[in-house]
């Protein structure tokens, strides 16, 4: 099924980010439904339901609208630049549950073909909260980032030294829009680098956490 809820992209542009969903609804029905209702004016490149199955639902070479307001390192309008996937999970407001396995290879192997068609660095793929930290909470804490990353997706780090000084300048160096809510981005980094305490408080743990993480994604 080919969703109608798509467009061009600028002429030009780069696909340079890969963006990480949640359906947050009931069923992987309910959300294909909706991301190929012309009323809805939502929609993703991929869907990838609970068993692993794959749902194609706009070509990579158009425009889904996945992303919405967004920023991630200076980009604003993600949309434009990227490719979104939406992973099926009821999401906090159904009954947030881990993703099963297979799914997880299922994504896995999506995203390896993804990048390997497009110039996407690793500091570039990211989690819908990470880039509209103060409107979406997916794909969330229960997310395996540290297997995806182990499969050469994205980024991720257990190591936390000092804490920093700055977080505001570390999150900023991350990727983050620190014009936000502070509380809401502090939380969006917690689910993706510190996922056993998502609370919004820039403690010292949370503070270490940051900084190692600047420096990783420096580094990529």
């Amino acid at each position: 099924m080919i969703s109608p809820n798509r467009d061009a992209r600028p002429a030009g542009m780069p696909v340079d980010h890969l963006v990480l969903h949640y359906t947050g609804m009931r069923s992987a029905a309910a959300a294909i439904e909706r991301l190929c209702d012309p009323a809805a004016k939502v929609s993703a490149h991929y869907v990838v339901d609970e068993a692993g199955g794959l749902h194609a639902l706009v070509p990579e070479r158009d425009r889904a609208w996945h992303a919405g307001i967004s920023f991630w390192r200076g980009a604003r309008g993600l949309n434009d630049r990227s490719i979104g996937i939406e992973i099926v999970n009821p999401g906090h407001e159904w009954g947030y549950v881990p993703f099963p396995p297979q799914q997880v290879t299922a994504v896995i192997e999506l995203c390896r073909g993804i990048l390997g068609r497009h110039p996407i660095p690793p500091r570039n793929v990211v989690g819908h909260s990470d880039i509209a930290p103060d409107r979406k909470q997916d794909p969330g804490e229960l997310f395996p980032w540290p297997q995806l990353a182990a499969a050469g997706i994205g980024l991720w780090s257990a190591a936390a030294g000092a804490a920093g000084d700055d977080l505001a300048a570390d999150l900023a160096a991350i990727g983050y829009d620190v014009a936000l809510d502070r509380a809401a981005v502090v939380a969006a980094f917690q689910r993706r680098f510190r996922p056993e305490r998502v609370d919004g408080v820039a403690d010292a743990g949370t503070r270490a956490r940051a900084a190692a993480i600047r420096s990783l994604f420096g580094a990529h």
